[in-house]
């Protein structure tokens, strides 16, 4: 009984450690944040998480060639003009607001969302197809800006990105936050992030590959139901051998 009692704190130990080490890993398994910015003032109030929009393009004929839908919240780093200060300005793309169109080519496709509200805002997003891998991802962004505090029109590109990977025939999906930087004055939150740009078949998403974030959401259930289980299991067989032993203790000789 001795035996079992050090077997069972030796799993005891096991397991607590195999889940200190998924709550660690889930941790630093984030994806990068945006630097921050260099402000006089505290940022703004965030507006809370965005509301999820479907946007999609359409070939010429009506064939649906890239689709998307995501929540967005844009980070903007601007000189207020009621403060004359630099500000970090936080808002959410409204998809009710938001205007979609784009284009789709062998080996490109684009994204863009203009919105014709107070904030006016044109986002642009390019994404490209390796033909020999085939595998895609966003490689470009693009924004113009012109809200009413700002000093003047804001505009931002990046043309060498590799965010939102994945293979032809398949969506990319994050249901998780994750922070995309475009530039130092512009980054961007996307919620529940599902895209596919090439590959589709019909207007429906193809199969999807899940971003680390989410599976990472994943493992950590699955590690500590399993060492649960592997807990259980070592209590039950030593609950067994020992009633065994006991009965073999008063057998007739």
């Amino acid at each position: 009984m001795a035996q079992i009692g050090a077997v069972h704190s030796w799993y005891l130990g096991v397991t607590l450690q195999l889940i200190l080490a998924a709550i660690l890993h889930q941790g630093f398994a984030t994806v990068t944040a945006p630097p921050t910015p260099q402000t006089t003032t505290p940022p703004h109030t965030e507006p809370g998480k965005p509301e999820t929009g479907n946007y999609v393009v359409k070939t010429s004929n009506g064939t649906v060639c890239l689709k998307a839908s995501m929540g967005l919240q844009l980070n903007i780093t601007f000189t207020s003009v009621s403060k004359n200060k630099t500000v970090q300005g936080v808002v959410n793309l409204k998809p009710n607001g938001t205007a979609t169109s784009g284009s789709c080519d062998t080996d490109s496709a684009t994204l863009r969302l203009q919105t014709s509200e107070v904030e006016k805002t044109n986002l642009t997003f390019i994404f490209v197809l390796n033909a020999t891998s085939n595998k895609y991802h966003l490689n470009e962004v693009s924004l113009s800006a012109a809200w009413p505090d700002m000093k003047k029109p804001i505009s931002a590109r990046n043309s060498s990105l590799d965010y939102l990977r994945g293979t032809l025939g398949y969506s990319y999906r994050c249901r998780n936050e994750q922070t995309l930087d475009v530039s130092p004055d512009f980054s961007m939150n996307t919620y529940q992030l599902q895209v596919q740009p090439f590959g589709l078949k019909g207007d429906q998403f193809g199969a999807a590959e899940e971003c680390q974030l989410d599976e990472d959401d994943m493992l950590i259930p699955i590690i500590v139901g399993a060492a649960l289980a592997g807990l259980v299991l070592i209590v039950l067989l030593a609950y067994l051998i020992g009633r065994k032993r006991s009965h073999a203790g008063y057998q007739t000789i």
